[in-house]
């Protein structure tokens, strides 16, 4: 099927928005009124401007406050109309968006309204021109899409159909039995369909769609499952991105169009339409990489932590530092950065490394060239939305490249075990991008998604989200501050799992590693809501160590202190403990502020 993007879901000139959009891959756009009104260009160099970049125009949108008016009302709207219908042959558009009224002086009138649609409709047709008629999900009296269909059916015109809108209609909580209606609607007569996700929240239904929304598989509504019921009524038409959100309007335009082509992608997947390369979901973390511009710091830190550097890149300056199953990249090349230690990249086990790659490049995200030496192992990767590596690879598997093949041993074996595997990798995303990153771990890593936290930062609020693998094998927990401003200085922290979190505190101490220091008050609060084994909470308190339950099991954790923007947690999961103790990220987050080490999930 088609695809295509209302104008209003990018920023920029109505030229940049267009130019992004095509080369995005996109086949048509929906011209939004105001983007024509406020540019510079006619009609006809709008025109000739799709057609260069090879988009259609396929609809004009919006017109609203149409029906149900008394008569000299509705005189004044068809002469609004006939500019319209001037505009759209100007234009080349045959499609014209009509939204149901919210004017105090439309009267709750179905047969009025549909006596004027069909008036409407009739002077559209003289022009070559279909009117869409969409119930907006605050319309004064039309704002169900059964409601705009019945009226759409009464007034009984060739060229009146209906638009349906995900949003409008998922918002108004509609469940499985009220999208099965729509299957009983004609679908030569749902002349457009548009499509927006959304994160669930309680407020105004207005103030949700003109803020909120997202792409689709960005928030919580089941598009996917209304598309389905589009598709059986027997629609054909183009699938259309109609989003209003505050942080798409001022993101770079192109990145936002490839990003929204990807949710359509992803969205015909599930809808069961497309031929993407079916998801490989990884099985574990091999590795993750941090660039370091200075090594005696970082090898400090690792020191204590129990790893030892147990390989030497045979090419470029990367050493292979491990415990258990747990694996540390330390890159001291020319990639190391000024603002410090980072996580450059992270190492996905997966049991098809090449079938992940062609998932990925199939879903739009950056291929990586690599420089390889003569002998380095063949490694494929992406960039991930905020720039991070991903490496698909697999370790120890002798039917595949194993990319520890490029290290050559040094002979040292990990004197401790404290350190199990990576437990989860939080990375704080750049503010413009939380959403895209959402989408991208979701449909190309094929990781289950959680519900979004809000967790307090003392200076603002922070926004975090886990995605894993059904297993827990794999984990992140991505974040986004409260404003553009803390893109400066985005954390990302390492957690690395172990058995037994109060030996590994004490034996990192006794290294000379130095633990977060946590506030007397939060003990002192752990105290009144639960309850502990004699000496138990007395021994947290000295190692710093914090504590969570869920209803699988109990957590506990502790951090080092920050070295650059990264840190490392130390976690203890008993019991099937499914979170990552987000009620103690406020604790956190404000010690880390007091020791001026970086904050942010």
């Amino acid at each position: 099927m088609r695809t295509c993007i209302a104008t209003v879901s990018l920023s920029g000139s109505l030229t940049e928005k267009l130019t992004a959009a095509a080369r995005a891959g996109f086949d048509g756009v929906e011209i939004f009124e105001n983007d024509l009104l406020a540019g510079p260009l006619t009609p006809e160099e709008i025109r000739a401007l799709c057609a260069d970049l090879g988009l259609t125009i396929d609809l004009y949108q919006p017109m609203r406050d149409i029906e149900a008016v008394p008569d000299d009302v509705f005189a004044r709207n068809l002469r609004r109309a006939e500019h319209k219908f001037r505009v759209m042959r100007r234009l080349g558009a045959d499609t014209l968006l009509v939204c149901s009224s919210v004017s105090p002086l439309a009267r709750d009138d179905d047969a009025l309204a549909a006596e004027q649609l069909a008036r409407l409709a009739d002077r559209a047709a003289e022009s070559g021109i279909r009117v869409a008629y969409e119930a907006l999900a605050w319309g004064r009296h039309v704002n169900t899409y059964d409601h705009a269909w019945r009226i759409v059916e009464a007034a009984d015109r060739p060229a009146l159909g209906t638009c349906l809108d995900s949003f409008h209609i998922l918002a108004r909580g509609a469940g499985p039995k009220e999208l099965e209606g729509i299957e009983e609607i004609p679908g030569d007569k749902i002349f457009f369909l548009q499509l927006a996700d959304a994160p669930r929240l309680a407020m105004d239904v207005l103030q949700w769609s003109r803020h909120y929304r997202c792409f689709p598989g960005q928030g919580d509504l089941d598009v996917a499952g209304l598309l389905r019921h589009v598709l059986r009524a027997g629609y054909s038409g183009p699938l259309s991105l109609e989003v209003f959100n505050d942080v798409f309007r001022q993101a770079e335009a192109g990145p936002a169009a490839v990003d929204a082509h990807r949710s359509l992608l992803t969205l015909r997947e599930a809808g069961g339409e497309g031929n993407l390369p079916a998801p490989v979901v990884p099985t574990g973390v091999a590795f993750a990489e941090l660039v370091t511009p200075d090594i005696a710091p970082a090898t400090e830190l690792l020191t204590a932590l129990g790893f030892t550097r147990t390989g030497r890149h045979r090419g470029k300056p990367v050493d292979l530092w491990e415990q258990g199953e747990a694996r540390i990249l330390l890159n001291t090349g020319p990639a190391a950065r000024r603002d410090g230690t980072v996580v450059a990249a992270v190492g996905l086990e997966s049991p098809d490394p090449a079938g992940a790659a062609r998932r990925a490049e199939a879903l739009l995200a950056p291929v990586l060239p690599r420089r390889r030496a003569t002998g380095d192992v063949l490694l494929d990767a992406v960039a991930a939305p905020d720039g991070t590596e991903l490496f698909f690879c697999a370790t120890g598997r002798p039917e595949l490249p194993d990319w520890k093949a490029d290290f050559a041993p040094t002979g040292e074996q990990p004197a401790t075990d404290d350190v199990l595997r990576v437990d989860h990798l939080a990375l704080t995303q750049p503010w413009h991008q939380f959403d895209e990153a959402s989408l991208f771990h979701r449909a190309v890593l094929g990781l289950d998604a959680r519900a979004s936290v809000d967790v307090a930062d003392p200076y603002g609020l922070l926004r975090s989200r886990a995605f894993s693998t059904a297993d827990g094998t794999v984990r992140f927990a991505l974040g986004v501050g409260p404003g553009p401003a803390d893109d400066r200085d985005r954390a990302q922290h390492i957690a690395l799992a172990t058995d037994d979190v109060v030996t590994a505190a004490r034996r990192f101490r006794a290294a000379g590693g130095r633990i977060l220091a946590v506030p007397g008050n939060y003990y002192d609060d752990l105290a009144a809501r639960h309850e502990f084994a004699p000496g138990e909470l007395e021994t947290y308190r000295e190692l710093g160590i914090l504590y969570d339950e869920d209803d699988h099991g109990t957590f506990r954790h502790c951090y080092t202190r920050t070295l650059g923007r990264v840190f490392f947690e130390l976690v203890q999961r008993d019991g099937g403990y499914r979170g990552y103790g987000a009620q103690n990220t406020p604790v956190r987050l404000a010690a880390q502020h007091d020791s001026g080490g970086v904050a942010g999930r």
